[in-house]
């Protein structure tokens, strides 16, 4: 549990509505839900309380207020994309909304555009549409404004996520080949309240190796509130209102696909591409590597999901599929275990979320998996939905919300 130093930025509607999932990560931004009650096995038929053919395939997590779910989705090879909504109990499709790009965006085939999750709060949600712009509608459909922050071009795409907090939007605008930057803006007009653009450092190997795919956690700790980031070779702590760095530790490697994550007042930085990690304490002016670093591990398995902290461990479900469990404040692994399902594959880009101890995870085989988010490994279900999944689960009113690339299902008891 989070100590009562540890909260929001601000005290928003969501508090009051357990059934909320508003971001990417939940409610606590981190992949930690205080829903009870979960089902932990079901299959393709079996505990689907209902499913909805999607347009097309997509990675991004579907977000939820209320009786409403927001999903992303590219169409028409990305020249197309769209935030469609739908109702929550029935499945049914509300209203959908976007807009068309033309130029060209690269990405990868495993990362259809629109890879970023909308972002929700009770007024209007957000979403990012990459080099298309940053859009906020309300809950209705209506647009409200856009802003255009210019292109992202990278090889592999991008995938970062709006993070709605009080009055603003944190948005990484990457990664990019010479447009990366943490934006902040005013979330009733769209208009930049600042911006700080990471420059790109000289590194090893094939320029296009080289990125943060990583969003910004919000937290308020001792009665300061920061950001904490994830970039290249680095994690850092920012100060929400201007912008201006806090502190910097240096640990990770060119390529961060996690996010931080943070408990007990450590930060946890994960690179990936078999990279670096690190732990790191929190406090400190400017480079803190030496005095604040915990520790550091320089070669880790493929990690493209981010994990959760449960009870002084992290949990994370690596690109091999392979489970881990790890010491918070040493770094030194606990338990390894791979993870077997039916499906074709293994690999697996879906975060982790923990619920009641048990951590929910899904590979890209469409398999599903539960188990025990303790220093002793246990496998409590495996459940195959027969079609690929990239997303992270979403949680709602004790049921389950996955976005498969054929369908959104609907998990229930």
């Amino acid at each position: 549990m989070r100590t009562l130093c540890v909260i929001p930025f601000v005290l928003l509607v969501a508090a009051a509505h357990a059934g909320n999932w508003p971001a990417w990560r939940g409610p606590n931004r981190d992949g930690t839900c205080d829903e009870t009650g979960l089902p932990t096995k079901w299959s393709a038929t079996d505990n689907v309380l209902w499913k909805v053919a999607l347009p097309g395939p997509g990675n991004s997590t579907p977000v939820i207020w209320e009786d409403k779910i927001f999903v992303t989705q590219a169409t028409n090879q990305g020249k197309r994309r769209e935030l469609i909504c739908f109702d929550k109990k029935s499945g049914s499709e509300l209203w959908k909304q976007g807009t068309d790009y033309r130029d060209d965006e690269p990405t990868h085939g495993t990362n259809p555009h629109c890879a970023a999750s909308p972002a929700v709060d009770g007024k209007r949600v957000i979403v990012s549409f990459a080099s298309a712009g940053v859009f906020a509608y309300d809950l209705g459909g209506k647009k409200l404004w856009s802003k255009d922050l210019g292109p992202q071009k990278h090889i592999w795409g991008n995938g970062a996520s709006p993070v709605l907090v009080g009055n603003t939007v944190y948005l990484n605008h990457g990664p990019s080949n010479d447009n990366t930057k943490l934006v902040a803006l005013d979330v009733d007009t769209g208009e930049v309240k600042w911006s700080n653009s990471e420059p790109k450092r000289p590194t090893k190997g094939s320029p296009d190796f080289y990125g943060s795919w990583s969003d910004p956690l919000p937290l308020v700790i001792d009665g300061k509130s920061q950001l904490f980031m994830s970039w290249p070779f680095r994690v850092c702590a920012i100060n929400p209102e201007d912008g201006r760095e806090l502190w910097t530790c240096e640990g990770l490697n060119a390529l961060v696909y996690t996010s931080p994550i943070y408990s007990e007042g450590i930060v946890v930085g994960m690179g990936g591409y078999s990279g670096m990690a690190l732990g790191v304490r929190t406090g400190g002016k400017g480079d803190v590597t030496n005095s604040h670093r915990l520790w550091h591990t320089p070669k880790n398995p493929q990690r493209i999901a981010s994990g959760v902290i449960h009870e002084g461990h992290v949990y994370i479900h690596n690109d091999p599929g392979i489970v881990q469990c790890i010491e918070l404040n040493t770094g030194k692994q606990v338990w390894s275990e791979r993870l077997k399902g039916q499906g074709a594959s293994g690999q697996n880009w879906s975060s982790v979320v923990l619920s009641e101890g048990k951590c929910y995870t899904a590979n890209q085989g469409g398999d599903c998996f539960v188990f025990k988010a303790s220093p002793k490994f246990e496998l409590l279900a495996t459940n195959p939905l027969g079609e690929k999944v990239i997303a992270s689960i979403a949680v709602s009113d004790q049921k389950l919300f996955i976005r498969g690339h054929r369908h959104l299902f609907c998990i229930g008891r």
